[in-house]
């Protein structure tokens, strides 16, 4: 919901750094890579409920995510580099709840449970439409600069980075803040199930 709106005041500041990162033995995958590396770190710091160290894992993970996106903006667009991209972020946002579970089992598994459940519908939903609009070349005007149809919703990545924060910042409210969120993410997952159908039933009409 958020993104829309953060992405164009974002987008001048991440350009201007990948024109610095635009050298020889720098390339978008390998950012990508190193982000998610840096990104998967956050496991064990939750685990072991170093809970400041994980926000600072996952903020630069974020940021790593946005520069392999400008810096592959500025190269040229890849089939493989945006399939990479969105696999590893799909990883990591599953990987950070499952620090918390590993945290504090009995307090956070359940809720735990749920949002990465919740997860698994968002997900899904939003990566077997953007399959099928890639097949009949529908496009999104609002996301152009990304590999594939970004389907939007009440959850997106703005507002999950806001819950890993929230939750890294006020552990102790990480259950009530999965359940939220989960019940948000349900709402988007049905919204997106409803509008990609409708969508895709009009084009065979």
């Amino acid at each position: 919901m958020l993104d829309r709106y953060l992405h164009p005041p974002v987008k001048p500041l991440l350009n201007r750094l990948a024109v610095w990162l635009d050298r020889p033995g720098i390339s978008p995958d390998r950012i990508s890579m190193l982000g998610f590396i840096i990104g998967a770190l956050s496991l064990p710091a939750l685990a072991l409920g170093g809970y400041l160290p994980a926000l600072l894992a996952i903020l630069l993970n974020r940021l790593f995510d946005g520069l392999d996106g400008a810096l592959a903006r500025r190269r040229g667009l890849s089939d493989a580099g945006g399939f990479l991209d969105i696999t590893l972020d799909f990883v990591f946002y599953g990987l950070v709840p499952f620090g918390f579970i590993l945290a504090a089992p009995q307090q956070n598994a359940l809720p735990g449970a749920w949002l990465l459940f919740s997860f698994i519908g968002t997900g899904s939903s939003f990566l077997a439409f953007a399959a099928l609009a890639a097949k009949h070349k529908i496009t999104n005007p609002g996301y152009g600069h990304k590999s594939l149809y970004y389907l939007g919703g009440l959850t997106e990545g703005s507002e999950t980075l806001l819950l890993f924060v929230l939750s890294c910042l006020f552990p102790m409210y990480f259950p009530l803040l999965a359940w939220c969120f989960g019940a948000l993410c349900w709402i988007t997952t049905v919204n997106r199930i409803w509008g990609g159908y409708r969508t895709l039933k009009a084009l065979r009409a």
